[in-house]
């Protein structure tokens, strides 16, 4: 029988504020379908002044860490495209705000929203090397886009801290997986922007070719066949996009786009990211949270996981869900998450996107806003300053 490897625990933060759709609509005179139906948000979390990456990724992991210690993690891969350094992983800053051993690896990847997947199959494979070692893998964004811009409305910020390893409360990955590269220019973020840059329409093309390319691959590994999902969790930069891609999926196999079918697949993991917005890397993660959250019981059920990563590498694969993980669902903590955060007004939003560190390698303290465990406190002589609250 083959080693069992997958997601023990699954644990998120989110940022400090929220802006709700309707805001953002009565500012700009949208008519507020377009943002609630058009694209299947609500609100976007804000992270406040002292709030980052780094400060998000160690709020989403203490309960891991809590509920099962560290002696087992010998390795933390922390996926984002939000990088704060071109040379420091943001997971050491994790690393030491969490106390974790010194024995310890620490790597951040890098493939748009892509990478925590490709963080989670690395985990898988040193996990089969070491079975008596566990991943801590963090997935963690800041999604950010230009005022006034087509996409303004899809940015949010959250964080996904997985704890992986044999035997896994949660779900079994499975082999195969299919898998797709092309290389195109549909969003993008050059070193000297904070906003990234995006080509919608080529960004959805790119999306749903990946779709195709990724089911193709997968078929030909021998993977599940379409009717053995239960349910579908899309990587979602607007929810209305897991829609979209998984429609595009039932055409491409040859089967019946039936409005209330694709609902049943989709629905539930769309809950989360709905009022959180985009959080690139941990998207999908999140689109799995709410699935297993909600869903009537899906022990020995496989769950089919779309992870695409602008630019574009993209990844299908399944998860077998465990039984007895209900026991191990973190409801209430992933729904207050979501429920702390404070509404901000839009002159507000505006004066937080707008914000960022002098370069001048002075002493630069930060407002103190988080309620957060962990908070950026300033930069200083180019140096970044975080606290344990």
């Amino acid at each position: 029988m083959s080693l069992s490897i997958g997601i023990h625990d699954l644990s998120f933060a989110t940022a400090e504020f929220v802006l709700p759709h309707t805001a953002l609509a009565a500012y700009n005179g949208t008519e507020i379908g377009k943002y609630h139906v058009g694209i299947g948000q609500e609100s976007m979390s804000i992270p406040a002044a002292d709030e980052d990456i780094v400060t998000m990724g160690a709020a989403a992991a203490a309960p891991v860490i809590a509920r099962h210690g560290s002696d087992r993690i010998r390795t933390v891969v922390f996926a984002t495209e939000s990088s704060i350094d071109q040379a420091k992983s943001a997971g050491v800053y994790v690393h030491s705000l969490l106390q974790l051993p010194s024995a310890t690896r620490v790597v951040e990847l890098k493939q748009a929203c892509y990478g925590a997947t490709a963080a989670l199959q690395f985990a898988i494979g040193l996990v089969r090397r070491d079975p008596a070692q566990q991943v801590l893998v963090i997935a963690s964004d800041v999604s950010k886009y230009e005022l006034d811009s087509p996409g303004e409305a899809t940015q949010g910020a959250a964080a996904v801290a997985m704890l992986v390893g044999a035997d896994p409360a949660l779900v079994r990955i499975e082999d195969p997986s299919g898998l797709f590269t092309a290389d195109v220019m549909d969003f993008w973020r050059p070193n000297y922007r904070d906003a990234a840059l995006v080509d919608g329409q080529e960004s959805i093309n790119a999306y749903l070719q990946a779709v195709e390319g990724t089911w193709k691959d997968y078929a030909e590994q021998g993977g599940r066949t379409l009717e053995e999902f239960a349910a579908f969790c899309y990587h979602q930069p607007f929810t209305k996009m897991a829609y979209k891609a998984h429609r595009h999926l039932l055409n491409y196999c040859g089967y019946d786009t039936d409005k209330d079918d694709i609902a049943r697949a989709i629905a539930r993991t769309t809950a989360y990211n709905t009022v959180i917005g985009n959080s690139y890397t941990a998207s999908v993660y999140l689109a799995l949270a709410a699935l297993l959250d909600q869903a009537d019981d899906l022990t020995g059920r496989p769950v089919g996981l779309f992870s695409y990563g602008s630019g574009s590498v993209a990844e299908f694969f399944a998860a077998t869900v465990v039984a007895g993980y209900r026991e191990h669902l973190r409801t209430g903590q992933n729904r207050q998450a979501i429920a702390r955060r404070k509404p901000v007004d839009y002159a507000g939003y505006r004066a937080l996107h707008a914000r960022s560190f002098p370069t001048d390698g002075g002493h630069h303290a930060t407002e103190a806003q988080t309620t957060g465990p962990f908070r950026l406190a300033g930069l200083s002589g180019h140096k970044r300053l975080y606290q344990t609250r």
